[in-house]
């Protein structure tokens, strides 16, 4: 006779027996996010300027939805503003850890430009982010106040610099702290964001670790015997 009864029916899997397959997603920490979109807004901006950028591109960059993108930044142009401000808060972060006030003044100067210069060798994406707010003509610079701020500890920490090296009768007082900043910037800047032209003037290979070195070395040299007549390296 046929077994009339209904067909036992499984019991649904427990929370802990749970299908791989349909696990509940992980919420993201917005501080995770913040600082994924971030990363991925820098490595796009810095390969395809502002104007190339794609919010989709970042996104999928970042692996989040498109939308968190406007939740967390507002637009693009806020997300350039963050990056930027993100690429100073960096260096700014490691020039503070450089401990220049322990230092001699001839020492502490070499130490900065040494750092700057190695900064633009090591992060390409500051040079190319700021060649396109350049383009722009700071647009984005002019309504950031943070970036206004990051600025005054290193110039302070120049002129403290400055000051102990005359006082010690090392250094001349012909250089304000600016100047002297803007001098140790572009020196190194200018190298870094023409290194292809200059290659093609000059007909060799300027990013070779010999020429980079090279031009180090000259950039140190040259500050410090702008700012004191018997300069002998330290190092």
């Amino acid at each position: 006779m046929t077994d009339m009864r209904s067909p036992r029916r499984k019991a649904p899997p427990s929370q802990d027996q749970a299908s791989p397959d349909k696990a509940p997603p992980r919420r993201r920490n917005p501080v995770e996010t913040r600082r994924a979109l971030l990363d991925a807004s820098i490595a796009e901006f810095a390969e395809n300027g502002l104007a190339g950028a794609r919010v989709d591109a970042i996104a999928r960059r970042a692996g989040v939805n498109k939308q968190l993108v406007y939740h967390y930044y507002g637009s693009k142009d806020e997300l350039f503003t963050a990056s930027l401000e993100e690429v100073y808060r960096h260096i700014r972060t490691q020039e503070r850890e450089l401990e220049l006030h322990a230092l001699e003044p001839v020492a502490a100067m070499e130490r900065l430009v040494g750092f700057s210069f190695d900064y633009l060798a090591e992060h390409p994406e500051f040079i190319t982010l700021l060649n396109d707010e350049n383009r722009m003509r700071s647009a984005h610079l002019k309504d950031s106040r943070e970036l206004v701020d990051m600025h005054s500890p290193l110039v302070e920490v120049i002129a403290t610099i400055l000051e102990r090296g005359v006082q010690q009768g090392v250094f001349n007082e012909r250089f304000g702290p600016v100047n002297l900043y803007i001098s140790i910037a572009s020196l190194s800047y200018f190298f870094f964001s023409n290194n292809s032209t200059l290659s093609a003037i000059f007909n060799r290979d300027m990013s070779t670790p010999a020429e980079v070195a090279r031009r180090r070395q000259h950039v140190i040299d040259l500050v410090l015997h702008a700012l004191c007549s018997n300069y002998q390296p330290t190092g």
